[in-house]
């Protein structure tokens, strides 16, 4: 018996360019498992797909060795962050502090 398959779309987004995947998988996989037959990771060697963040249409998956994908699901996923946002506007809001102290 042929075993069903759904499409999924994967999405990669590189400092230098991004991509965009539609693969078929079979139904019931996992999202680590879809990842991993993608193959994205041939065009992006420093991405590490066993242990990078991942998300379904935005929203960050907790345990994707368990998350089971659906039909036309986009799996993204994530680079880490190279900056800190709060620190970054912490440190904004000091500069401009300091700023207006001086003016006066």
């Amino acid at each position: 018996m042929v075993e069903p398959v759904i499409e999924i779309e994967v999405v990669y987004a590189a400092v230098d360019r991004q991509v965009l995947r539609t693969i078929s998988v079979a139904e019931g996989s996992t999202v680590r498992a879809a990842l991993s037959a993608c193959g994205i990771d041939g065009d992006f060697p420093e991405l590490d797909l066993a242990g990078c963040p991942v998300g379904v249409f935005g929203k960050v998956i907790a345990d994707p060795d368990v998350r089971v994908v659906q039909a036309g699901d986009r799996l993204e996923i994530y680079r880490p962050l190279l900056a800190d946002p709060k620190e970054v506007r912490r440190l904004r809001a000091a500069k401009a502090a300091e700023a207006k102290a001086g003016k006066q």
